[in-house]
């Protein structure tokens, strides 16, 4: 089956800040996040790293940084990243 890969940048163990990953490809065996985005949500509720209310934020395969809305663990559309709504929440995922 195909999925997205990526991997966790941020994920504070309190998860009080947002969720950060990052589509890895290769896009030619992988679905990207974009693509997976309700498989990639309901892997990370599964697996205990976004509780309700947590934000998600992604590297799409062009590098951008984006968010992916999360209505009651389920996936709810995508939005440009606003710095401003959340200065602090990449601040070490901006430095890679």
């Amino acid at each position: 089956m195909r999925e997205a890969q990526y991997i966790i940048i941020q994920d504070d163990h309190l998860k009080e800040k947002s969720l950060v990953i990052k589509d890895i490809g290769p896009w030619n065996r992988h679905m990207t996040i974009t693509n997976d985005a309700e498989g990639v949500i309901q892997r990370l509720v599964q697996q205990g790293h976004l509780p309700p209310g947590r934000r998600l934020l992604y590297f799409d395969s062009e590098g951008e940084l984006s968010e992916i809305l999360v209505r009651d663990g389920f996936f709810a559309g995508f939005v440009p990243y606003d710095e401003k709504a959340s200065p602090a929440a990449t601040s070490e995922a901006m430095k890679e």
